[in-house]
């Protein structure tokens, strides 16, 4: 039997429930999943919703007080490869567990952010994960009045609201300082891209700056930019720092900047690390695979995002959780430093 439907018109529970020859209680039940629906039952409506193709009217689904399979996701980018680790880390778990991401970018403007925490709560999702910008008082507010489990991803260096999952990226810079000052480096320089709208790299420079002084060292040059990070800004803005006086090493925001420095330095025929040795953050593909591999510190994105989704799920079946956790990271000593 084949129901024939005004393609202008919603196919509607009705249609679905004449399709399969059933009543519409028991498509309800079915697009539910409640448990007290006979296997034979399920058949025939899930044939009836292919046939008929119909969609689930989710919003309406919330309202009655079903459970929502809605993750809101908010992250400050996906032109950067690293959030998209994230994401898929994320979404793997969520999908194996019957949920999926709502995403949102914030092209970190802390004022798009909280617009877009107010706008993805206001589907009412099961829980809600976010990289965070600079948090503004309203989007504190919302996260701290949410009803539902937030995860802040990526760094710890900060009091969680909810659950924090992440690393310490203050740690991570500190940690690269003290690997290199014990190779015997003593001439620092930093080049970063927009560190006041990405507070994590800001955090990093401060801590590599921390240990520098540590010893008795400091930057000895220091450049920096409001734009996005990528490869072209990194070797522009190496390029301006070999046109003067260039320190013996250079510490970059991300690996991305920091290929930019490599092949900047390749270009003019420098030997690196001989004539300039070069450092960066994230442990991306390219810079491993590079002719001279990048010396960096690998931030394990993808176990931050499947992490993040077994917070989220734990809260869901009522368990207790970590409230902070940890993943840490791992100094990749590659060949560039």
């Amino acid at each position: 039997m084949t129901i024939q439907v005004d393609k202008a018109e919603r196919v509607t529970l009705a249609d679905v429930a004449e399709a399969a020859g059933v009543s519409e209680i028991t498509v309800s039940r079915v697009v539910r999943g409640m448990a007290n629906v006979s296997q034979v039952t399920v058949s025939k409506v899930e044939d009836a919703i292919a046939r008929t193709g119909y969609v689930r009217n989710r919003l309406a689904g919330a309202m009655a007080g079903a459970v929502s399979n809605q993750i809101a996701v908010i992250l400050p980018s996906l032109s950067n490869s690293v959030f998209a680790d994230v994401l898929n880390g994320l979404e793997v778990r969520l999908q194996a567990s019957g949920f999926h991401s709502v995403l949102g970018i914030s092209n970190y403007d802390s004022t798009r952010e909280a617009q877009l925490i107010e706008s993805l709560l206001g589907w009412q999702p099961a829980g809600l994960v976010i990289a965070p910008t600079r948090l503004s008082d309203r989007a504190l507010r919302l996260l701290e009045r949410s009803r539902v489990p937030v995860v802040e991803v990526m760094d710890i260096d900060r009091d969680e609201k909810d659950m924090v999952v992440g690393i310490s990226h203050r740690q991570a810079g500190k940690s690269m300082a003290y690997y290199l000052i014990g190779r015997g480096y003593r001439s620092f320089g930093y080049i970063g891209h927009d560190i006041e709208a990405d507070h994590r790299a800001a955090i990093r420079r401060d801590g590599f700056r921390a240990a520098l002084r540590e010893n008795g060292l400091d930057f000895e040059s220091e450049v920096t930019t409001e734009s996005e990070s990528s490869i072209p800004l990194g070797r522009k803005l190496t390029g301006e720092v070999l046109s003067q006086r260039a320190p013996r090493l250079l510490y970059f925001s991300n690996d991305d900047m920091a290929m930019g420095g490599l092949f900047e330095a390749m270009s003019r025929g420098l030997q690196v690390p001989r004539d300039l040795a070069v450092a960066g953050f994230n442990g991306l593909q390219i810079g491993q695979s590079a002719p001279v591999a990048l010396t960096t510190v690998e931030s394990h994105r993808t176990l931050i995002g499947q992490r993040a989704a077994e917070q989220l799920l734990a809260r869901f079946d009522g368990a207790e959780v970590e409230r902070r956790i940890d993943v840490g990271f791992t100094l990749l000593p590659g060949a560039s430093a």
